[in-house]
């Protein structure tokens, strides 16, 4: 064997050597975990928690850093774009499965070495408690009678909450227009038009309408999920109601840069069940009103994938996907 080959067996072995006692020092510095939206929301308030209760198992600092901008689009690229070595992370949203979709970004969920799904918040047909529509075949009965008359709001054009309306409608095999919608700039404000009247539903997460449900201002009618939600189990699916099996929610999970070593990757799954599965993120979660969720690893990317089909097909059925 002659000295080139030698020295390249000598310099991969040294490589391999040095990534392994890189890996196995892991972590030994901070960690910084990106999010694509800005301070004080839902999203924000989910990053600290996990933030906290990571720093706390892992024995390194855990720096949550805001990125937002671009429809999120510029902080998940700050998660896309970091060295898969474990010291950047990110908590990705609902928004990857819609983005390259509408042509704002290449990013799509296969970017990234999936970790851990942690949070999901069904979408609920929320109106008024003024409101004619006692029960969701009412509001349904309605839309049709009077096609483009009832009026929806909770994000802006394109965004989440108009997609699971009209997600909800085409699965009825209903026209995904049936029901107007009307932009917001999110749903506190949409939550207000609802009550004040001027639209008729707010198709947004729970957690968003609770202030008002709670106050006695709103009543959900259903939820778009598998199961009652924890938040107000009464309230039905809308499998239940009409056999649909359509579900749509704002979710949340860590990702890392693909590429992340295996035994890191298993790490960060070990720790981040435990902190999903502690008192300490149930108790938090559940007082701010947040649903608890988990699927780690190949099960988070099959997650990731069925929504980003999905998202795929009701965008392209209301014109939205490019």
């Amino acid at each position: 064997m002659n000295r080139f080959v030698l020295g390249k067996l000598a310099a991969a072995t040294a490589l391999a050597v040095v990534s392994a006692s890189a890996s196995a020092a892991w972590p030994d510095r901070p960690i910084t975990l990106y999010l694509s939206w800005s301070p004080g929301g839902g999203t924000d308030a989910t990053a600290r928690i996990i933030g906290t209760l990571m720093e706390k198992e892992l024995g390194t600092p855990v720096n949550v850093v805001n990125r937002p901008g671009g429809n999120g689009v510029v902080g998940n690229q700050a998660m896309a774009s970091g060295k898969p070595d474990g010291y950047t992370i990110g908590l990705i949203s609902v928004e990857i499965s819609m983005q390259h979709h509408m042509g704002l970004t290449e990013l799509s969920p296969s970017d990234y070495t999936p970790l851990a799904l942690m949070n999901y918040d069904p979408s609920g047909v929320t109106v008024s408690s003024n409101s004619p529509y006692k029960q969701f075949e009412d509001l349904i009965d309605a839309a049709k009678a009077a096609p483009g008359k009832l009026k929806a709001s909770g994000t802006g054009e394109g965004g989440i909450w108009q997609i699971a309306l009209a997600g909800m409608l085409n699965s009825m095999g209903l026209a995904p227009d049936l029901i107007r919608w009307i932009p917001s700039n999110g749903a506190a404000p949409a939550m207000l038009e609802l009550v004040a009247g001027g639209v008729q539903v707010a198709p947004v997460s729970l957690p968003e309408a609770r202030s008002m449900i709670d106050s006695g201002k709103a009543k959900p009618l259903a939820v778009m999920a598998e199961h009652p939600a924890a938040l107000y189990p009464d309230v039905p699916t809308l499998k239940a109601l009409t056999g649909s099996d359509w579900t749509m929610g704002a979710w949340r999970g860590i990702v890392a840069p693909k590429g992340l070593p295996d035994d890191i990757t298993a790490k960060y799954i070990e720790v981040l069940d435990k902190i999903n599965h502690s008192d300490e993120y149930r108790d938090f979660m559940l007082k701010q009103g947040y649903g608890i969720e988990w699927a780690g690893g190949k099960d988070f990317a099959e997650f990731m994938a069925r929504s980003d089909a999905s998202m795929g097909e009701t965008m392209k059925a209301l014109g939205l996907a490019k």
